[in-house]
């Protein structure tokens, strides 16, 4: 029974990581590449190049700002079908709240505002319709940036690593989240397989033959990095659980969610609806100096990282001050709040519950939103060790079968060898080729975002066509020549992105870590750099194993 149990671990474990493996390699590498969206984001748009700021005076830079700001016109035109009514011109929709948000790295201010919608032309089945503006802004000067280009960093490889940017019907999120679940079960499977854990933890035997070494690379992987893929596994479950994959407070609770809203005010203080009475707003600078004050006093002095208003103009408003905790892993707020009319503090939030503490706790190292650059890239190896395991697990699959499956004339072998090159070296293709395709294309560029997006994925399936063509008979190679040329490219890619970056913006790497150090660039470029030279180094490894195997192969075929 014993024998039978392991056999059917081996089996769950072979086939889920087969199965949901390639949607597992995209979570563990775009998940890598988060660490760092704001850094590349500041790669991919030179205007935003500057050192982070921290949140500006209200008063003097901000006030006026948000004076300017209009509603966007596709959240017009949303908002449009859900009234009763024509919407009146956007410079006449009262602004109802607002907020500004920054992080210890970013340099740029994202700034935003609800307006009112007048309440005869809501519908009542929406009793909250409403229409939303939001931009970007320089917090040296309160001037508007462009807020059309893609910020490659976190608009696209930050989501791509939990909804693979497939948003039709949220598709993309459960299938992510379905791959995640089998990770915890493919983990537990992989333990229960191997009794000898702690000797494969050391055992590496890269002279080996490719199916040896690749699932000795496989165990090491696994085992060095298990506490790290089981975590984020399962905190990148229980991020989504609540609000997607079980979300009864938008479901089965909703007749209760206003209710719980009017008591949760009751408890606060903070007022839930707007009194309908004029009011100044008093000195938001204040506020801040007075939340600081009172951070200080708690022995966690602080800049603030977000700021809200509610209820703007009215006797009801108060401004909400959250603290940025990036000097700590929980994601704690430690928000205070003022009334808007007179500063006047009306709640300063207690430390959380132990079970919040906990959810905290795990959502902030999950998001790792915190400022500690060693541990920061310690998540990239982490990461990139989940890829090395998927990856080689991949090899081992085709590499034990290919043979048998040439015999049977079956093709299982090759779709897969085929699918994992795609998977691995495509994915990098088409990652360092966006980055290329940004800085080809004219900074001025109608629709440039458009135009990265669809790149990516050219680039992506041009490397499974690749894959597909070069596979081959399984009978004729011991192993893909797809792998070796695509490594070959995407060496070529990263060094041009590095010399694209050079020759489009001037910030070669002697001064951006020299002369005018700027390590959010600087950094990029020397990632794809060291990319390029592990790919050239794998790509001569692989051409060395070839010859090594095709030898004995060519003697077995002399001999009939």
């Amino acid at each position: 029974m014993k024998q039978s149990f392991t056999h059917a671990m081996a089996w769950l474990h072979t086939w889920l990581g087969l199965v949901l493996g390639f949607v597992l390699m995209a979570a563990f590498f775009f998940g890598a590449l988060s660490v760092f969206d704001r850094e590349i984001d500041r790669w991919a748009i030179p205007e935003t190049r500057f050192d982070p700021q921290p949140m500006p005076s209200f008063d003097t830079l901000l006030q006026p700002v948000y004076a300017q700001l209009k509603p966007h016109p596709e959240d017009m035109a949303a908002t449009q079908e859900r009234v009763i009514g024509t919407l009146p011109p956007p410079e006449t929709l009262p602004m109802a709240s607002l907020w500004a948000y920054t992080t210890h790295r970013d340099p740029v201010l994202r700034i935003g505002a609800e307006f009112d919608v007048p309440n005869k032309l809501k519908d009542e089945a929406d009793e909250h319709a409403h229409v939303h503006g939001w931009a970007t802004i320089d917090p040296r000067t309160g001037k508007f940036l462009v807020d059309d280009k893609l910020k490659i960093g976190s608009d696209w490889f930050y989501p791509m690593h939990y909804s693979l940017n497939w948003s039709w019907l949220t598709l993309g999120y459960w299938l992510v989240g379905l791959a995640g679940f089998a990770m915890l079960v493919a983990l537990v499977s992989g333990v229960v397989m191997h009794r000898k854990i702690f000797r494969e933890f050391f055992t590496f035997r890269p002279w080996k033959r490719t199916q040896r070494s690749a699932l000795d690379l496989h165990n090491l992987t696994g085992v060095v990095a298990l506490p790290f893929h089981f975590f984020f596994a399962f905190t990148g479950l229980v991020i989504f659980a609540g609000s997607l994959y079980f979300p009864v407070g938008h479901t089965l609770l909703k007749p209760l969610h206003k209710q719980h809203e009017v008591l949760e005010a009751e408890h606060t203080g903070l007022p839930h609806e707007p009194a309908g009475i004029t009011a100044p707003l008093a000195s938001v600078d204040a506020m801040v100096a007075e939340a600081k004050r009172r951070w200080a006093a708690r022995d966690m002095p602080g800049e603030v990282g977000f700021l809200k208003i509610e209820h703007l103009g009215d006797a009801n408003g108060y401004v909400s001050l959250y603290r940025a905790g990036s000097d700590q892993v929980a994601l704690v707020g430690q928000a205070i709040h003022f009334k808007a009319s007179s500063g006047e503090v009306l709640r300063e939030e207690p430390p959380p519950s132990p079970v919040g503490s906990i959810n905290e706790f795990l959502t902030g190292l999950h998001l790792q939103h915190f400022e500690h650059w060693t541990l920061r890239w310690l998540y990239v190896l982490g990461g990139l060790l989940g890829c090395v395991c998927i990856a080689t697990g991949f090899i081992f699959f085709v590499e034990k079968r290919k043979r048998k499956h040439a015999e049977t004339g079956s093709q299982g072998s090759r779709i897969v060898d085929a699918l994992a090159v795609t998977t691995v070296t495509g994915m990098l293709i088409a990652t360092i080729g966006m980055l290329v395709m940004n800085r080809l294309l004219p900074a001025e560029m109608a629709g440039k975002g458009e135009w990265e997006k669809l790149g990516f994925w050219a680039f992506w399936l041009l490397a499974l066509v690749h894959a597909l063509v070069r596979s081959g008979p399984v009978a004729q190679a011991r192993m893909n020549p797809a792998w070796r040329e695509q490594c070959h490219a995407t060496a070529l890619l990263a060094l041009a992105a590095v010399g694209l970056n050079w020759l489009c913006t001037g910030d070669h790497l002697l001064k951006t870590m020299l002369s005018s150090p700027y390590w959010a660039v600087a950094g990029v470029d020397l990632s794809l750099l060291v990319t390029a030279g592990l790919a050239v180094w794998s790509a001569r490894k692989l051409a060395q194993r070839q010859q090594l195997t095709v030898a004995p192969m060519t003697a077995e075929v002399a001999h009939g």
